[in-house]
Order: structure tokens, then sequence, then C-alpha cells
């Protein structure tokens, strides 16, 4: 007979949703995208029996065994059968194509586009429509809010759209949400003080090594993006998909105390515009002195910042609506005022600002208790004193005061603050000029006569006491803000693509802003300008605004809007972040954040948010709360790095990321240099971090709840275990490091239950949670029938040891007969290196009075077996009568009846009891028995030589001789 060929055919027809129900009216519900449905042989038959063809199947294959035209006749009916049924289907297939063919003339001009979407692989982001018109209408609709945040608000509105095909690309999705996040409030109040105070080299390698250590994170979060489907979720959810609910919950948790902190601080330099540059009258609390001063700033902020959060916790609440038709706003004060900070650096070129800076001698003077920098002024031929005479001299207002020794030896200068590119000043800010707290900033290069000065609040002082150290804290917060991108990963359009390219490329961008402007403030701008603050020598003058052109208002105002606006945003994610950690379920006391209102608004999470951003506000200092989000931010980068470090070694075969520059040795350096800066820039907020990370690690580890997400360090500690198994296989173990490792047999009843679960008690307090503990029992029957019992029996035993505290393995082995599943247990338990040498088993009990002589034998097959295989044996009599896990002794006797030479074993045993808490305070007695005196004897000094080498002679409270005929 022939072989039979068959013939596949299948026709793939692009249809739209609506166009279906045309077809037929029993139309499942398909997405817009086409389907292809392939029907095997085995298909066509299923078919024949209920529905021959459905219309909703796109594409079918039909097997057609006519196709060479010949017909075999001992085709059996089965066969003649499909064949009808294959002519039937291809009738329907060119009922169904030329039906699709008139529906597909009939598109709209709109379907038509619709269709062309449907059937495009690649398509770039703006060619639909004109390019110009396309850029300024995602501008417009332009928000950084997390994705969800504008969903659950159009549902509190009840507004019902259809679900949209996500479109940004990777401009609009991570580019932007990115730079508008790592430029933040530390660029414009703190980066020229960074600059004046380390000086342009040392400020130059803080900023490298912080734009190094986010760069390096974010190849590792490509590698995780690239790694599969990206989630729709955020950050956290990438990562705890990826990497397993373990680090997921500590990246996750550390990420949202870095944004809730971020939001103090954003909210702490808004206040700080606000009371220093904007409106300095605005302040409650007033102080006499320096000292006093400064606390009521302290007060100022913390009344100010609660008030602000109030605002802002409202504004979210009631809708974030309003922040995302800011968003735009927001971007748009922040490239504004980076703008004005190069145009009026360039300007400096030319024309510097006209920026004078009162020194006297070499120190630089506070202007905001004088106007006129100088002694005296001449008017009408008449010499008279200024207010700055008035400070340092007493009485007021005579020339003939006496003054201050360092006033009166030291002239008073006026220098320019802003000198320009062409000045050179560069060569003076080159180098550090690290201060302590209360100390005066100088000008090194200008002369000075060398007296103390009594007076000191006219100067302009350092506020806090600086190093290399401290400055990389401050500073790595204007760094962070790397995830806003991938926070919207629900919402791009290839989310594989435009992570890692928008993500890398803003790293790239604000990396090049920030080392240049540490080049031009270092190159424009005088080193006790830089240094001071807060503007004290320049009338309350912003330093970044005075080099901006055209106006200062120009910095002050976008600062102060971009900065409000992070901290919208800041507090708008951290409660979705935290409501998602917790529906998760992976930390239980977290789980009533999980809800909220009912759109979803996680307003108990807004509540948690608001209060831990209150802690920080409290603190009312931005150069301390810098550091602490500094903290948290790195161990968040430090744990992205390690899993994707760890999941490259170990090979997992759900590691399989496509980012071209990844490298296993990238994410390690990017460790290594987290690490590295959370130790310098604070060595004991490093340790509390750590603490704290690695106590939400372990804590989802051991109490958290089982997700099937793949757990990344899983792989790790298989291979540890298969690198110590191999170890141990290299030779015995020395008699030093012997201790039983134990195989326990119990036996089971007809309700699953341990006749003798004193037997694991007893384990228990001789283990004491050290070495191999195995618990194996034995069910009778044939394992094909008993496999679901065998698993209920694990289960049952797993309960007890977990019961009896009891760390171990269990095994159920089904065997025909008791006497060979104990053997089996006894040859095959244990892996390798990790086998049991010990066998423990309770006295037959009854086996006298019982009929049955398959008690006592299978206790006798299983001591020969246990010898036989050179294992030591345990057999517990009245096991019963043992003490629990959780009944001490209050007193008693261990008796040890030392027969034979056992190598010691019976004098380890007592001596790993006593060790438990049961068994402390019992005392050990030792009984020897020998027939003659020389054997007696010999015993004697054996006894004293095991209770030497292990080392219990002083724990022995009797030994008692017994020497009997």
């Amino acid at each position: 007979m022939p072989p039979k060929v068959a013939s596949v055919r299948f026709t793939v027809t692009p249809t739209k949703i609506d166009d279906l129900g045309a077809i037929s009216d029993t139309s499942p519900d398909l997405s817009s995208s086409s389907r292809v449905r392939f029907s095997s042989r085995e298909s066509v038959r299923d078919a024949s029996r209920s529905e021959v063809y459905s219309d909703t199947s796109l594409a079918t294959t039909a097997v057609d065994q006519a196709s060479e035209g010949t017909t075999n006749p001992m085709d059996s009916a089965e066969d003649r059968s499909q064949t009808s049924v294959t002519e039937e289907n291809s009738k329907l297939l060119d009922l169904d194509c030329r039906k699709n063919s008139v529906l597909y003339q009939n598109h709209t001009e709109d379907e038509g586009d619709s269709y062309d979407k449907n059937l495009a692989l690649f398509e770039e982001e703006m060619d639909t429509r004109p390019k110009v018109s396309s850029l300024l209408n995602r501008l417009a609709n332009y928000t950084n809010l997390p994705q969800g945040a504008k969903e659950h608000e159009e549902e509190n509105e009840g507004k019902k759209k259809t679900a949209k095909t996500p479109r940004m690309g990777t401009i609009m999705g991570v580019y932007l949400p990115c730079l508008q996040n790592i430029f933040g409030v530390i660029l414009f109040l703190r980066l020229p003080w960074v600059v004046g105070t380390a000086g342009v080299f040392h400020a130059f390698c803080i900023v490298f090594a912080c734009c190094c250590c986010t760069m390096l994170t974010a190849i590792s979060m490509s590698a995780i993006a690239t790694n599969g489907v990206v989630p729709a979720g955020g950050s956290y959810f990438m990562i705890s998909r990826a990497l397993g609910p373990e680090f997921g919950g500590a990246v996750g948790l550390c990420f949202y105390l870095g944004t809730t902190f971020a939001t103090a601080m954003y909210i702490l330099g808004a206040i700080e515009i606000f009371l220093v540059y904007i409106s300095p009258q605005a302040v409650i609390f007033h102080g006499d002195g320096a000292a006093e001063q400064a606390a009521a700033m302290l007060n100022n902020m913390r009344v100010y910042g609660t008030g602000f959060l109030l605002l802002m916790s409202v504004i979210v609440f009631v809708g974030v609506r309003y922040v995302n038709k800011l968003a735009s706003v927001f971007l748009t004060c922040v490239i504004m005022s980076i703008l004005a900070i190069y145009a009026g650096a360039l300007k400096s070129t030319f024309a510097p600002p006209d920026f004078p800076v009162c020194v006297l001698g070499n120190r630089t003077l506070s202007s905001l208790h004088f106007g006129d920098c100088a002694k005296t002024v001449e008017e009408e031929n008449m010499t008279l004193v200024t207010d700055l005479w008035n400070l340092f001299c007493n009485p007021h207002g005579q020339l003939n005061a006496t003054c201050d020794e360092y006033f009166f030896h030291n002239n008073v200068t006026l220098i320019q603050g802003i000198p320009g590119m062409r000045s050179g000043i560069i060569s003076e800010n080159l180098w550090s000029n690290y201060l302590q707290k209360g100390e005066i900033i100088e000008k090194a290069s200008m002369p000075s006569a060398d007296y103390l000065s009594v007076q000191s609040q006219q100067y302009v002082l350092a506020d806090i006491t600086t190093s290399f150290t401290v400055l990389v804290g401050i500073f790595f917060p204007s760094v962070t803000g790397i995830m806003a991108g991938s926070n919207r990963s629900g919402d791009l359009k290839d989310a594989q693509k435009s992570i890692p390219i928008g993500t890398i490329l803003a790293i790239l961008t604000t990396s090049l802003v920030y080392l240049s402007n540490v080049i031009l403030f270092g190159s424009c701008i005088d080193g006790v300008v830089l240094r001071d603050k807060f503007g004290d020598a320049v009338k309350g003058t912003l330093v970044v605004g005075a080099l901006s052109w055209p106006s200062p208002w120009v910095i002050v105002i976008g600062s102060f809007f971009s900065t409000c606006g992070a901290g919208l945003q800041s507090l708008t994610g951290a409660p979705r972040l935290l409501q998602a950690i917790a529906k998760d379920g992976i930390i239980p006391f977290l789980r009533v954040f999980g809800h909220g209102k009912s759109n979803g608004e996680p307003t108990w999470a807004l509540l948690l948010t608001a209060v831990i951003a209150e802690l920080g506000i409290l603190i009312a200092s931005l150069d301390l709360v810098a550091p602490i989000l500094s903290m948290f931010f790195l161990m968040c980068y430090l744990f992205v790095n390690l899993a994707c470090g760890l999941q490259t070694l170990l090979h997992s075969p759900n590691w399989r990321p496509r980012f071209h520059y990844y490298h296993w040795t990238l994410s390690f350096l990017g460790m290594a240099l987290c690490l590295a800066l959370m130790f310098i820039s604070s060595w004991y907020y490093a340790i509390i971090s750590m603490v704290i990370a690695g106590m939400i690690y372990k804590y989802i580890e051991y109490h958290g709840a089982e997700k099937e997400w793949g757990d990344g360090i899983r792989g790790l500690s298989l291979s540890a275990a298969r690198f110590a198994l191999l170890r141990l296989e290299e030779g015995p173990p020395h008699t030093k490091n012997w201790r039983p490792q134990l195989l326990v047999l119990v036996k089971l009843d007809s309700d699953l239950h341990v006749s003798q679960p004193r037997l694991l008690s007893f384990a228990s307090q001789l283990k004491a949670g050290k070495g191999l503990t195995i618990v194996g029992s034995v069910l009778l029957g044939d394992y094909l029938e008993n496999n679901a019992e065998s698993k209920a029996a694990e289960q049952a035993l797993k309960h007890l040891m977990e019961q009896e505290r009891v760390k171990g393995f269990c095994q159920v082995v089904v065997a025909q007969k008791q006497r060979e599943g104990l053997s089996h247990l006894i040859q095959s338990c244990g892996l390798g290196g990790m086998r049991h040498n010990t066998v423990i088993m309770g006295w037959p009990s009854s086996w006298r009075q019982s009929d049955d002589s398959r008690a006592w034998k299978t206790f006798i097959t299983t001591v020969r077996v246990t010898t036989a295989a050179r294992l030591a044996l345990l057999v517990a009599k009245n096991v019963s009568l043992f003490p629990g896990s959780r009944e001490p002794l209050a007193e008693g006797n261990i008796d040890v009846w030392w027969v034979v030479h056992d190598g010691g074993m019976l004098m380890l045993l007592p001596f790993l009891l006593k060790q438990h808490k049961v068994w402390r305070k019992c005392k050990m007695r030792i009984f020897t028995v020998a027939q003659m005196e020389d054997n007696s004897i010999q015993m004697k000094k054996d006894l004293a030589t095991f209770l030497y080498h292990l080392r219990i002679a002083a724990d022995v409270e009797v030994v008692e001789m017994v020497r009997i005929q």
C-alpha cells in the first residue's frame, strides 16, 4: 500500500472584532489583533463531533488526502469521514475568505489605519502623524505620575474609557520623566556649595562617582527590563517578578522609604527657597544671635514644612489630576532653569554681572547687617562712620570708638563674586577648603593681618562641619530618580527598548549637566561666594540665580516650582508603591495598607507616607535628611546589582537578558560602588540601613507569603549546597568532628498519626538544631496506588516536626513489606556526605504477648541491616516516658552503662543531651561492668581517657566501678 501524503493549507485573514459579529453571532470575545488557528488531524476529528468550523477561527489547517489525485481503497471509514470533513472545512474556508475580503474593502479610512497597525511588526514612534504636531500634542499631555494614578482618578470621575494600546515612546515615557526626577533641589541649592567646599577636583570626583553608580545600576535595570516580557506596574513589579519576592520586597521597601524621605527633602528645599530667597519676611520665629537665628530657622522649617505636607497630602487625596496637569509646567521650569545657568555662564565670559562681595581682610562679611562696604564715608567734607563701623566699634557713631582688633588692622575690600570664566578664578577653586562648624569663610589669596577677632556674627560662618564623606551623602540624592521611566512600564509601546535607552540617555544627559556645572561654577564664581550656602554675603541672593541670565528670578521661581512638583510626584508615587507591596502579601503586617478608596486610591498608604515624611520634616535640615535618603536609594541599587550579578553567575534558566552591554562584572562593580558610597557618606547610617534591609529580606524569607515569581537567590543556595556536599565527599570526618546524624524510624497508624511522637522529641533534644535529622516511615502497599497517601504522610510528618521543633527532612517509602521499606530507608536516605550515621528506633511494644511474629522479626532485621551498614543504633525503650521538649527536668540522673568499648559514643550522647534545656540540670553517672580485675583497670583507664578527650570530666557527678565475678 503506497504511503499517504498529506498537504497542509492555512490562510491568515486579518479581521477586526467589529467585523466578527457579521459572520457569526456566537463568536467569542477576541482582541483586535489577528489570530492564527492551526488544527491538526486530531483536531479535525474533534471538530466533526461538535462544530465543523467556527467563524472565529481566522486560520485553519486542512488535511487534504486527495492532494495527489489518488484514493486508496484500503482506507478506513475513519479516513473517509475525515476526508468529508476536510472538504466541508475547505468550503467554509473559501466562504470565510470571501466574506472577510468584502468586509475589508468596506473599511473606513480610520479602520484602515487600525488595520495597518495590526499588521505592523515594527513602527517608529512618530511616523503616523506630522512630527511637529505629534510632539506638541504629547508634550501637552505629558505626565510624570506613576502608572495607575491617572486611571484611578478617571474612575473617580465616572469616566469609562476603552482600553488603549500603550503608545508612549522612549522620549515621553522614559527620558523626560527620568530627567525631571533626577534634576532637583540639590542642583540649585547645594551643588555650588559642594564645588566651593570640596573644590573643583574633589567635587568632580564626587559627581562622577555618584553618576557611575547610577549608570551601572541602570545597566542592571536594563538587563532586568530585557529579561522576558516587562510586566505593568513599575520598577517594583519588574524587579520582584524577575528576582523573586525576597529581593523584590527588600528593594521595594528601600525604594519606598527613599521616595518617602525624598518627599521630605523636596518640601524642605521648597521651604528654604521660599523663606531665604523669595520672602524672608515670612518667618515666624526670630533670633538675636547666630545660634538663636539658626534654631529659629529650624522651627520655621518645621512649621512651614508641616503645612506644605498637609497641603500636598490633601491635593493627592482629593485628586492627582491636578498634579497631572502641572507636570509639563514643572518640567518646563527645570529645563528653563538649567538653560538659564548655561546662558549666564556664557554671558559672564564677555560681560560678568555686577555681584559685589564685601571682605574684611580675607574674611567674608555678611551683608545682611550693613549697606556700604566701607568703614567711613565722606559726605559734605565730613567723615561719617558706616553701619559696618558700628558693628565692630563701640560706642556707635564715633570715630574714636574702641574697635575690634581685626577690624582695626585690616582693610575692607569690595570684590566681584562672579568674575567670569576669563578671570582664571578656577585656579583658586581647584582644591578643597573643608571647614569646621562656626569657622569663618575666608579668601586665602587676599592679605590679612592676623589678629584675634572678638566679633564673629558679622562674618559668614560655616553652618556644619564639612568633609569629603559628608558632601557625598548630601549630593547623592541629586542623581536618584533613575527608576521613573520603569515606573511607567505598562504605558510604554516597547518597554524592552524604551527603558534601557531612555534611562541611560537620561543619566548621560544629567551627568553631563552636573559635571559641566561643576566646571562652570568653579570657573565663574569666587570661592567665598560658592561656600556661602545661604547667600549671606550677597544680601540673601541665590548664588545660582546670580549667575543665571536673564534674571535671578528665573532660577528662584523655577527651582521653587520644580521642587514643589517633585515633592508632589514623590508623595503620589510612594503610597502606590507601598500599596503594591501590601497587595502582594509578601509582608503580612503591611496588608492593611493594600486597601484604599473604592477606586483603588491608597488612602491608608498615603497616611503612613505622610507620617514618615513628617519625621523627615521634623529634622528640618536638608543636609541631614539627604544622607538618610541616600542610604535607602543606595541599598535599593545595591540589591538590584547584587541580584543581577548572582543570577548571571549562577546561570539561572529564567535569567536571559538581551541587553547587549550588560555583563555580570558591571553589576558587581555597581554593587561595590554602592557599598563604598554608603560607608563613605556615613558608616553608621550604612550599618543601620543594611540591618533594616537584611531584616526585611529575612522576614520575607521566613514569614512572607509564597509567590510563584521565581526566586533569584535559590540558585545560590543550590550552588552552595552542591559545593558543601562535594567537600564532604573528599574524606570521612575526623573523630573530633563526629556527631550523630540521625535517621529516626517512626511508625504511622491508619490515620497517619505517629505512634511514638516522643521519638521526635528525643531526636530534637539530642541534636539541638545541629547536624542532619531525617524522619522516615514506611507505608505498606503499591506506590502507584498509594502515591497520594504517601504525600499526605509526608505532610503529617512535617507538621509533627514543626511542633516538636525538629529541623530536618522527612521521607516516606511505600513498600510491599515493612522490613523491605526500612531496609530501603537505611540504605538510601541522605545525599553524598550528608548521610545519616545513627539510626533511632523504638523498642517493639508487647512483642512477647503478640501472636504476630512480624513485629520482632522486623525489629531484628532492622538491627541486622543497621549493623551491616556500619551505623550506630539507638533503641529507645519506654520512649513515652521520656520528657517532652517543653518539659525541662528540675533534677534527675543520666545513667551510662559502659559495658563495651564503643569508641566513646555512650559518653558523647549524654553530653549532647545536657546541652538541651530539658536535661541541663540532670547529673551524669557512669557505670562500668567487668568480669576480671585487669579488665576493670583497663576500662577505668579507657574511661578516663574518653572523659578527658570529650572534655566532660567536670560534668560527671558520680562514677561507680562495678566488678562482677
